[in-house]
């Protein structure tokens, strides 16, 4: 392949993005399927995205799209086509199951218009996988949903109100939106038995990582700090993303209670915020920040001392969190409260810029952060090996050239089992 080739390989191909989350979000899903998207039209390719309004990681609408209710925005050479759909303010399986319904409802009502070559679905939402395989099934064109999350797994693992019933409802969605796909990709591979599990052949399963959507760190440390507003002598264990049911975010402020000359911080949004505050009530030693903007984010990463990864016992295989991406690049050690089995403990094993921790244990999360506290210089050492990992294996370059890949892949049909 000539190098012009290589750079443009999807020349005026037609592809489909539907991903329930797309920019303005930063977090979670949305910014890799924002940065799919523009990398494909870049490449040449006539790209539109299927997705709904902006409304995470704070499960609220995006002020800016309050009365909208169906758009069409411009966003990087990529047509972005938004459906408006519930956003449940709390998090239940009743709850969870409107918004798939009503993202499932306006996504089939109001496709956007004209035959894609190919469709890509990000998952989760459910709503997304199905939305993507109707609609490949509908054109004829090779489909390959992406598995972010498995929601069936999330339903039973993760604690939400009603969530045994919601887990059997949630893996039928996902066998319909697997099942028939022309590829399908996880982003670890921990997720490949549920996957083949739920009918999928393992020779048409790729495992393609999520990259690093962020910069490196750039703002001198100390400045930060001292903007924030932390103490330099004081450790600062800081944890940024979703606040959600399946982070099991409690051992944070237990451990904060634990030890009132640490510094615990809570950065980011979610339906659990809320709750963490009432708990948190009458604990100095406890912050709660808004999500840091994309210029200052790694900055604020690499000003604590100590990022924390933290998942209910209960979540094994459905969902490594895409802050550990974010959480290398800054160069600062990371201590997981998660279950040794899963796949969030394999990448931060297979990082070796973190310590693993029982979950839900906050007497072990503290003394694995007074550990790394005593000993600057490990510390040093271990965060060291966040960055290197991240240049070896989740480039943006490296995350995007797999995508390539598998669409290539799809496109000349090697993938297809007879569609």
């Amino acid at each position: 392949m000539s190098d012009g080739e290589r750079h443009r390989p999807f020349e005026d191909r037609r592809l489909l993005v539907v991903s329930t989350n797309y920019a303005p979000e930063v977090t979670g899903i949305g910014p890799y399927a924002t940065q799919l998207a523009e990398h494909w039209a870049q490449s040449g390719a006539r790209v539109r995205a299927l997705t709904g309004m902006p409304h995470y990681p704070s499960w609220r609408l995006d002020e800016a799209y309050r009365s909208v209710w169906r758009t069409v925005e411009v966003r990087g050479g990529v047509g972005v086509h938004r459906r408006r759909h519930y956003v449940p303010s709390r998090q239940s399986a009743l709850r969870r199951a409107a918004f798939e319904v009503s993202v499932l409802a306006t996504g089939l009502l109001a496709p956007p218009p004209g035959r894609p070559d190919a469709v890509i679905a990000q998952m989760p939402s459910l709503a997304g996988g199905v939305i993507g395989a109707r609609l490949a099934r509908r054109h004829r064109v090779p489909y390959i949903p992406v598995v972010q999350d498995l929601m069936g797994a999330a339903a039973a693992q993760s604690g939400i109100r009603g969530g045994d019933r919601a887990a059997t409802l949630a893996a039928a969605a996902e066998r319909y939106a697997l099942s028939g796909a022309t590829l399908v990709g996880v982003i670890h591979e921990s997720f490949v038995p549920r996957v083949t599990a739920l009918g999928v052949d393992p020779g048409r399963i790729r495992t393609v990582p999520n990259w690093t959507h962020v910069q490196g760190p750039t703002a001198d440390r100390a400045a930060t700090r001292a903007r924030l507003g932390w103490d330099p002598a004081t450790s600062v264990l800081l944890h940024s993303g979703n606040m959600g049911l399946k982070q099991g975010l409690e051992v944070l402020v237990d451990t904060a209670r634990l030890a009132p000359d640490l510094r615990v911080v809570l950065m980011g949004d979610g339906n659990q915020r809320d709750a963490l505050r009432t708990r948190a009530e009458g604990l100095p030693n406890v912050d709660f920040l808004e999500p840091a903007g994309a210029g200052e984010f790694t900055d604020v990463l690499a000003a604590a001392d100590v990022l924390a990864v933290t998942q209910r016992a209960s979540v094994l295989d459905m969902s490594v969190p895409s802050k550990l991406t974010s959480y290398f690049v800054s160069g600062r050690p990371v201590v997981a409260s998660v279950a040794d089995e899963g796949g969030t403990a394999d990448e931060v094993r297979r990082s070796g810029a973190g310590v693993l921790v029982a979950p839900e244990d906050p007497a072990a999360l503290l003394e694995a952060v007074r550990k790394l506290a005593a000993d600057p210089v490990a510390a040093g050492e271990l965060g060291a090996e966040g960055p290197a990992y991240v240049a070896r294996h989740l480039s943006r370059e490296a995350g995007l050239a797999r995508f390539d890949d598998l669409m290539t892949e799809a496109l000349d049909g090697r993938g297809s089992t007879g569609r």
